[in-house]
């Protein structure tokens, strides 16, 4: 157990974190249904991707180059890359924003990011980059006190449930980013490739597969816990104002929950979310690379033996932060961000479903009528985001 919950923790980062909150600021409750009904999609891609990654011993980069060709191989890569260039700027965005809060500078909370992630990376094992990615994505539990401590009205989530505005398409937009926030490509890659890491096999499919459910839904709980916050204190109130950045979010919960729950709480939670997604995602396109390429790509390997991945990883961080830091105009990139991720969906969630039914051997292979309830959920969830996507486009 590990992968699947630090891949989980990452995947309510920044830009999901910002979604959540103006889903909740703009419709209250009326989305808090997909979150719950997300899980079972997030569980049965990722359980795929720690069913390859333990049976083959391969990374996904890998895997797509060995049965389909290596341009497959580099289309397949290149989404991830442009897709972890925009999370890694959405979350040293967030890193920014946290900092603020507290009166920090963004050059000395983003530098300082930097090399907090570059010394986690030098660590030498990938057990301490798993420990230490756990322990700093557990302070996205302070956005359920947060949530708590904004007393939701229970009385107003059943309206939700019957009465949903599908002709609106501002609602459709935030179901395509609520999508894309919650399935992004380069957690694929990254679960696969640390499953291979950690050297996983056949034997650890249970326990690797509850590690996945356990991180399924601690992740949309967390993703609810923000929006029913949001919801309460800003829709509840008549407020529902665009929330393009953190700081926006901690300071339109202050006047409600106070300066230690509303800013403090939700900045820390902030800090932690974006910190383990920067670790994750610059991890997953250094791995996917090697894989791709041949160079070394082992968090077991010193960096003078794998001097191509270590420095992918640390391009990755230190470009995304100088963007960040550059002081271009960046509102609105995490639900840019978000969006292109749904976009992306077909082309990572098909070459998931057929390595899943090619690379496997029998026992393990995605076959019969699983495959179908498989290929049918993927499906729909891939038309459900381009298709609101194009609607409230």
């Amino acid at each position: 157990m590990g992968p699947g919950l630090v891949v989980m923790l990452a995947d309510t980062d920044a830009g999901s974190v910002i979604t959540a909150a103006q889903s909740g600021a703009t419709w209250g409750y009326d989305l808090l249904w997909l979150q719950a009904a997300l899980i079972p999609v997030l569980f049965i891609v990722q359980e795929l991707t720690v069913r390859l990654g333990a049976i083959t011993g391969k990374g996904h980069g890998e895997l797509i180059r060995l049965h389909f060709g290596k341009r497959w191989a580099w289309l397949s890569v290149g989404t991830l890359a442009l897709a972890s260039i925009g999370a890694l700027t959405t979350e040293f965005v967030g890193i920014a924003g946290a900092g603020s809060i507290f009166g920090v500078p963004p050059a000395l909370s983003v530098g300082t990011a930097v090399l907090a992630l570059a010394l986690i990376a030098w660590s030498g094992t990938y057990r301490r980059v798993e420990i230490a990615a756990a322990i700093i994505g557990s302070l996205e539990l302070l956005y359920v006190a947060v949530a708590w401590r904004a007393h939701p009205g229970g009385a107003q989530l059943l309206p939700t449930l019957t009465q949903l505005p599908w002709h609106d398409r501002s609602y459709l937009f935030l179901i395509a980013t609520n999508i894309g926030a919650v399935i992004m490509p380069w957690m694929i890659f990254y679960q696969q490739s640390a499953v291979v890491e950690k050297r996983l096999s056949a034997r650890d499919l249970p326990a690797a597969r509850v590690d996945t459910a356990i991180g399924a839904v601690l992740t949309q709980i967390i993703m609810a816990a923000v929006l029913i916050s949001t919801a309460s204190v800003l829709h509840g109130a008549g407020q529902p104002a665009p929330l393009g950045d953190v700081t926006q979010i901690a300071r339109a919960l202050t006047p409600t929950l106070g300066p230690t729950y509303g800013a403090a709480l939700f900045a820390l939670g902030m800090l932690g979310a974006s910190m383990v997604a920067a670790l994750v995602v610059s991890l997953a396109l250094a791995w996917s690379l090697g894989e791709v390429t041949g160079y070394r790509h082992s968090l077991a390997q010193p960096a003078r033996q794998a001097p191509w991945f270590y420095g992918t990883y640390l391009a990755a961080i230190a470009g995304s932060a100088a963007l960040v830091l550059s002081g271009l105009n960046l509102i609105g990139l995490s639900i840019g961000v978000q969006i292109m991720n749904a976009l992306l969906l077909p082309i990572v969630l098909g070459f998931l479903f057929l390595l899943a039914r090619r690379a496997l051997p029998h026992p393990h292979r995605l076959r019969g009528s699983s495959a179908v309830a498989v290929g049918a959920v993927l499906l729909i969830a891939t038309a459900f985001g381009i298709l609101s996507t194009a609607m409230a486009l």
